[in-house]
């Protein structure tokens, strides 16, 4: 599995984004869901 390193701004971010106890793992794959979910409706949008 890749590994990837964070800066301490971006910590500070993702820990004021995090929901109860979800993992950095849950959280960064739902804001690239939500992501790619925007990028598909923009896409099709026009």
């Amino acid at each position: 599995m890749p590994t990837v390193e964070l800066e301490e701004v971006t910590i500070e971010r993702l820990d004021g984004l995090r929901i109860e106890d979800a993992s950095y793992d849950e959280l960064v794959t739902e804001r690239i869901s939500i992501d790619e979910a925007s990028e598909y409706t923009l896409f099709y949008a026009g």
